[in-house]
């Protein structure tokens, strides 16, 4: 892709070596993503913030959660289209397709209100996704009450997990105007172009 249609990042992202402190968090990200993200790489000049946010993504994406890796990072999704941010966008359409949202099913989010691909629970938690990353926040008790039917209280902290971590993350890099790497990019040009995403876009 031609790299004139990036964004300049307001503060560079620094090669991994800079901070050997970190060398075991970025070797996880690359086993999990084949790449280290440059939010992380712009992060690491307070080692301190990269390594808790590292603590943190990881506790969020446990492996034995009890909501679908897949469908967490479609909630991810979903929530940073609230909030607007393309990087984070694109980065969570490639999580959901890495473990195992089907294709069909991805190229459908914006229509998960009413595609068949999506079951009643699915859509009650990207219903309530899209309302608490708005701002200002748009859950009601309602909302909470039909999340009840399909989620256990336990499903229900994660699933909220997900979304205010990508809060920090959807104000970290449109702020930054963090430059999105080859992967997503592929990722966000053959999905995400319908619902305005555009690789050298940041905000809604």
């Amino acid at each position: 892709m031609d790299q004139r249609v990036r964004p300049s990042p307001r503060i560079e992202p620094l090669p991994p070596e800079h901070s050997p402190e970190l060398k075991e968090q970025f070797e996880a990200m690359r086993r999990n993503l084949g790449f280290i993200p440059n939010s992380i790489l712009i992060m690491q000049r307070k080692p301190k913030l990269a390594k808790a946010l590292a603590q943190l993504t990881a506790a969020v994406w446990d492996p034995d959660s009890r909501v679908g890796r897949g469908f967490k990072r479609v909630i991810a999704h979903v929530a940073s289209r609230a909030a607007g941010c393309q990087y984070c966008m694109a980065h969570t359409a490639g999580g959901a397709l890495h473990f195992g949202v089907e294709d069909e099913k991805l190229a459908a989010v914006w229509d998960y209100q009413t595609s068949p691909l999506y079951s009643a629970a699915e859509r009650a938690a990207l219903d309530f996704a899209l309302a608490a990353a708005t701002v200002p926040n748009e859950v009601t008790d309602e909302m909470f009450a039909e999340m009840r039917k399909h989620w256990t209280e336990e499903q229900i902290v994660e699933i909220v997990g997900v979304i205010a971590l990508f809060g920090f993350l959807n104000r970290w890099n449109d702020t930054m105007a963090t430059p999105l790497e080859d992967e997503p990019i592929q990722v966000g040009e053959k999905f995400l172009a319908r619902g305005g995403w555009s690789p050298g876009k940041h905000g809604p």
